[in-house]
């Protein structure tokens, strides 16, 4: 990975970890926000190898419909799900219930160029 693609890896995992328990966000929220919208994907990635990391809450970074596209890599079947009901969402057919009352916009929530 080149060092470009490590600092915003790191900027992601810091702006995830703000993300309130029993809320969620988009890949492309948090990609907006650090000024990359284009960049969702690379949101995913970083998101994909979050595992590790401590206190880096993955499981509340949805894509922008709500579905839950990267729970194949928690452990288990349905971590992701069980670890989302345990703070309260409703997941039906791997999508967030209501997902616009539990989304959380970083550009919103967050003060301008934290990161």
């Amino acid at each position: 990975m080149n060092p470009e693609n490590k600092n915003f890896f790191q900027k992601v995992y810091m702006v995830s970890k703000q993300i309130p328990f029993g809320r969620v966000t988009s890949y492309g929220a948090i990609a907006k926000y650090l000024g990359a919208a284009r960049s969702a994907r690379m949101v995913g990635w970083a998101m994909n190898g979050a595992g590790p990391i401590e206190g880096v809450p993955a499981h509340r970074v949805v894509n922008r419909k709500g579905l839950l596209t990267g729970k194949h890599h928690f452990d288990g079947t349905n971590l992701m799900q069980q670890l989302l009901e345990n703070e309260g969402l409703v997941i039906q057919d791997n999508q967030i219930v209501n997902f616009e009352k539990y989304f959380w916009d970083p550009a919103k929530e967050l003060p301008s160029e934290i990161y």
